[in-house]
Formats: C-alpha cells, sequence, structure tokens
C-alpha cells in the first residue's frame, strides 16, 4: 500500500462517508489538534516517571484516536460507528484518575506555572493542546452536530494532564514553580 495518493496535492482531503473539503475546514482543524495532542500524548507517555501511569495513557490515546474518527465523518453521508462514540463512561474514568491523583496531591493554594520538570512540562502542552482542541470542538459543534461527551471528555483531558503534573511532579520530587504577581 503506497503511503502518499495524492488525492490531497489541490487542498482537499477526504471525510468518512466519501465527502471532499478544504483542509482548511473545521472539522480537519479540530481532529487534526486531536491528532496533535496524541503524538504529544505519546511522547509524554515515553519517560519513565510515568510508566505506572501508560494504561491511563494509552487508553487516553485509544479515546483521542476515537474522537478523531468522530469528527471525521459526515454524518450527512454515513452514520457515526459505533467504534467512534465517546461515552459516559469513557469521561468518568478520567473523573476517577483525576479523584486518585488528588487525593496525594497537597492541596492548590496559588497558580502553577508549566515546567518544574520535563514529564511536568510536557503534561502541561498536553493541557494546552487539550485547551485548544476543545475549543476547535466547539467551533464545530456551531456549524454540525456533536456530541456533548466527546466536549466533555475533552475539557477532562485538560484537568486530567494538570493533575498529572502536579503528579509526577511530586512522585519525582521536582519542584511546582508557584506563580507570583510580584517580580
Amino acid at each position: 500500500m503506497k503511503i502518499y495518493t495524492k488525492t490531497g496535492d489541490q487542498g482537499e482531503t477526504g471525510l468518512i462517508g466519501g465527502t471532499r473539503v478544504s483542509k482548511s475546514d473545521v472539522r480537519i482543524e479540530a481532529y487534526g489538534t486531536i491528532d496533535e495532542l496524541n503524538s504529544f500524548l505519546g511522547l509524554l507517555a515515553s519517560y519513565e516517571a510515568l510508566s505506572t501511569e501508560l494504561i491511563t495513557l494509552e487508553t487516553i490515546q485509544h479515546r483521542l484516536f476515537v474522537i478523531g474518527s468522530y469528527l471525521a465523518t459526515d454524518t450527512n453521508m454515513t452514520k457515526i460507528a459505533e467504534v467512534s462514540i465517546i461515552r459516559s463512561n469513557d469521561i468518568e474514568k478520567i473523573e476517577q484518575e483525576i479523584d486518585k491523583m488528588n487525593a496525594v496531591l497537597p492541596e492548590l493554594r496559588a497558580f502553577i506555572l508549566p515546567g518544574g520538570c520535563i514529564e511536568a512540562s510536557f503534561c502541561h502542552i498536553c493541557r494546552t493542546i487539550s485547551r485548544r482542541a476543545e475549543r476547535r470542538i466547539v467551533e464545530v459543534s456551531k456549524f454540525y452536530t456533536i456530541d456533548n461527551h466527546v466536549i466533555i471528555y475533552t475539557n477532562r483531558l485538560s484537568d486530567y494532564f494538570f493533575t498529572l503534573a502536579r503528579y509526577i511532579s511530586l512522585k519525582i520530587g521536582a519542584k511546582e514553580i508557584l506563580w507570583n504577581s510580584v517580580d
């Protein structure tokens, strides 16, 4: 199978269902951002300090692929595939992971700046890409029907990555950088 098809050489791509759209279409931007997040998540998961979180990180990667396929489906041409649906239990699993980490974290009393250690920094990159993905998906929802679970799941991911940054910092003894309003 050839990797290059040349079908996108004129600035268009195909959605699931066969519809051709511009590569600047809001749906392409949304699932492209999800793909970017998934790529950074793969990088994040490669750090040894995250070895105990790998099952959760891999599960999130699979769910991001689900969201990507959901966003890539032209529902005017084809029905959303069963494997492209985010469910409430997917959201609950993320919330449970956040709660488990929060249970051992010190109370948050200040804003935290991204950084402290490389693993936490990559968590913050994933957090900010999650936020951008959420904004892109909300933009898509202005023009196309988007299941609310997709938006909620993406929103929870940014909370998850923020909490994971704090958790990893605690786990490896890295100092959190607290925001100071005075220079």
